[in-house]
């Protein structure tokens, strides 16, 4: 498991956010959470240091260095913070890098986005 932080656009806002390998999911506290949103199959998850009941997601456009992409992510009330007290906005979790191949590397703290940067993407 990896983590790296960075500021990136969400819904037109800076955010600070945690690109988690290690969470299957995408989160994002209220305040940053879109209006399009729909009911999950619920499920519990442990973030930040709470348990959360998570019963509903929604759409999230988002922008890393000028380069736009969107996710689906899960609005909860607090995400706790990094390990010098900033409080962190939302965690990209694995599907969204998987799926706009975002690529972490927590030794230099950047992300590859060449892939972004083209929008070539291989489905099968």
């Amino acid at each position: 498991m990896s983590r790296t932080f960075k500021e990136i656009e969400i819904e037109g806002k800076a955010t600070y956010v945690l690109f988690d390998t290690g969470s299957t999911r995408s989160y994002v506290r209220q305040e940053f959470a879109s209006e399009i949103r729909w009911k999950t199959v619920p499920f519990r998850v442990g973030l930040g240091g709470r348990i959360y009941e998570i019963s509903e997601a929604c759409a999230l456009n988002c922008a890393i260095e000028g380069l736009p992409f969107d996710i689906e992510a899960h609005p909860v009330e607090e995400l706790g913070s990094d390990e010098k007290g900033r409080k962190i906005d939302a965690i990209i979790g694995a599907l969204a890098m998987e799926k706009w191949v975002l690529i972490p590397d927590p030794k230099t703290g950047k992300i590859d986005l060449t892939a972004l940067r083209k929008r070539e993407f291989t489905e099968y």
